[in-house]
C-alpha cells in the first residue's frame, strides 16, 4: 500500500465520518438557533432550556435517519475494505 493509497482511504473514511455525523449536528445547530432566539425575544437565559431540546431532536433525527444512515454506512465501508484487500 502506497502512501497515496492509504491517504485516499483515510479522507474517503473522513468523508464517511462526516456525512454520517450531519443530520444530527444540522438537526441540533436549528433546534439551538430557534431555542436562541426564543430565549432573546422572552429574555430567559436559563443554558437548560437549549440544551434538553437540542438532545431530543438529535435523538428523534437519529432514529429517523437511521435506515438511510445504516445503508450508507454499510455500503462505503464495503468499498472501503474492497479497496483495501485490493491492495
Amino acid at each position: 500500500m502506497t502512501q497515496i493509497e492509504f491517504i485516499s482511504i483515510l479522507q474517503e473514511t473522513m468523508v464517511l465520518v462526516l456525512t454520517l455525523s450531519a443530520p444530527m449536528l444540522v438537526v441540533g445547530m436549528l433546534v439551538g438557533l430557534i431555542i436562541g432566539i426564543f430565549q432573546s425575544v422572552t429574555q430567559i437565559q436559563e443554558a437548560s432550556i437549549a440544551f434538553v431540546p437540542k438532545l431530543v431532536a438529535s435523538i428523534i433525527a437519529l432514529i429517523v435517519m437511521s435506515p438511510w444512515l445504516l445503508q450508507v454506512f454499510t455500503t462505503e465501508v464495503n468499498e472501503i475494505f474492497r479497496r483495501m484487500a485490493a491492495v
